[in-house]
């Protein structure tokens, strides 16, 4: 058993230290905001928080999160209701969507630490969360929203 705290919740899971965290967070605990998206580590789309720093889901392994904080997109705010989650709806951001949570994820990981920073900061953060709809334009301006109205 592996235990950690998921979206402010003490979880034990019965799985083997090295799965990767994604497959215990969708198919042990059954959210399935976290998404897979490449395997790799190189698309963003299984992005989610230990311990406040964004990460590949699906290249951490599961012993690495024991006794840690873990939050994914349903833990980011309760009511659905963080600057950032307003801001993708006002910017009219998603088109299929399936990036979304990881985006979400590591953009609020720029705003816990800055916040206010300036385009070239976003855009130099948000490097390496791919969205194959190429809404980058309006994830930018998502960013710059939230970090002005947050």
């Amino acid at each position: 058993m592996i235990s950690f705290t998921l979206n402010k919740k003490l979880v034990s899971v019965d799985a083997d230290a090295d799965t990767p965290l994604l497959w215990v967070i969708r198919d042990h605990v059954g959210l399935t905001g976290t998404k897979y998206g490449c395997g790799a580590g190189l698309c963003g789309a299984c992005t989610v928080h230990v311990d406040g720093k964004a990460v590949r889901s699906c290249q951490t392994m599961t012993s690495a999160v024991a006794g840690k904080k873990v939050v994914t997109i349903e833990g980011l705010s309760a009511k659905s209701d963080h600057p950032l989650q307003k801001a993708w709806i006002a910017e009219q951001v998603p088109q299929c969507g399936y990036c979304q949570s990881g985006q979400i994820m590591q953009a609020a990981e720029l705003l816990a630490r800055n916040k206010k920073p300036s385009r070239a900061e976003i855009i130099a953060h948000m490097d390496g969360n791919i969205c194959r709809c190429g809404t980058y334009h309006r994830i930018i301006a998502a960013v710059e929203r939230a970090a002005r109205e947050g």
